[in-house]
């Protein structure tokens, strides 16, 4: 007959005599509408996450539409006028825009090849403890920081490191000069790295711990037959029974290189004094249409818009090189 199985057609004609239709896709819809049906519970506890995506993460996707024009209150989204692409025109050439994205793009990179290894580091500290309520206290006193905001840690960290600070105080007394990293440029980098790392290290390190509490113990067992050593099996075994979390931990992070994650951090702790080396993006949309009173939204419109874009090449390139490199990604 010349009709290869599974590819029969049926043909619905019109008046135009055009084909209208396919067995294989009304098959397909309707397996998929008898799953919903059958797991019709299921997708009604699925339903209140979806619809939350969809009513905050989605539907403000609209709002870019800003970024292209000139926003009035008394006009509205819509009745606002168009401006093409001038407020990207702006962003671009406002120099401390460009400051701000460079020390954005040094506050991310920094701190992400601290932060991921000093986690790694903690996880693997933490499986060597051998005596359970040991590890347990320590794994509470290093990750309990990550559960106070940074508008008390900032406070905190006022207090001890200021020039009036606990620190400086001290200092005093014994007639040395005093020192403030949160108002020295070349110090506010690294005191914010330090910073980070002490508040979130804990917490990121839980990850990395049960990757590691998932490899196989047989590979240890067999690895101590062999004489191999502790430091020779967290090297051979531990490491690139991780590797994987690592890679998609550094995916997602690449995500948001122009986020950086830390504006509170550093709008409760930055100052004058060192905006050429703190401002980031953040921190300057911020203080720019807040605090100055531009209330530009199609330029911080724009700012965001861009910063999407960068996240998501970054997120795609980064994970086309862990697939490259072996390891898999998200995609």
């Amino acid at each position: 007959m010349g009709e290869k199985k599974g590819e029969e057609r049926i043909e619905k004609k019109t008046e135009g005599g055009r084909n209208m239709s396919y067995v294989p896709n009304r098959e397909k819809r309707r397996k998929i509408w008898v799953r919903i049906r059958n797991n019709a519970q299921l997708y009604l506890i699925l339903a209140p996450v979806l619809i939350w995506y969809l009513v905050f993460c989605y539907a403000p996707m609209g709002g870019l539409i800003l970024a292209f024009k000139d926003f009035s209150y008394k006009a509205g989204v819509w009745g606002s006028p168009w401006v093409g692409m001038a407020n990207f025109a702006d962003m671009f050439a406002d120099r401390y825009f460009r400051r701000s994205v460079r020390n954005t793009l040094v506050f991310s990179f920094g701190g992400l090849f601290m932060e991921i290894p000093s986690a790694v580091l903690l996880a693997l500290a933490l499986n060597e403890i051998r005596l359970r309520r040991t590890k347990k206290v320590v794994q509470t006193v290093v990750t309990f920081p990550h559960f106070l905001s940074w508008v008390v840690l900032a406070g905190i960290m006022i207090n001890i490191f200021s020039s009036t600070g606990m620190v400086n105080q001290l200092l005093h007394l014994f007639g040395i000069a005093s020192v403030s990293p949160i108002t020295s440029q070349k110090a506010f980098r690294w005191f914010i790295w330090l910073g980070g790392i002490w508040k979130e290290i804990g917490w990121s390190s839980i990850i990395y711990l049960a990757a590691i509490t998932s490899i196989d113990q047989g590979l240890y067992e067999a690895a101590t037959v062999d004489g191999a050593g502790r430091l020779q099996q967290i090297w051979h075994i531990t490491l690139p029974g991780i590797r994987s979390t690592v890679c998609i931990m550094l995916i997602l992070a690449m995500g948001s290189v122009l986020t950086n994650g830390r504006f509170d951090q550093i709008y409760n702790l930055y100052s004058a004094p060192v905006y050429d080396v703190a401002d980031t993006i953040d921190t300057y949309v911020f203080r720019e249409t807040f605090n100055v009173g531009g209330m530009d939204y199609g330029y911080s419109t724009a700012i965001g818009m861009v910063k999407s874009v960068v996240g998501l090449v970054m997120v795609l390139l980064t994970n086309k090189v862990v697939v490259s490199a072996g390891e898999q990604g998200l995609l």
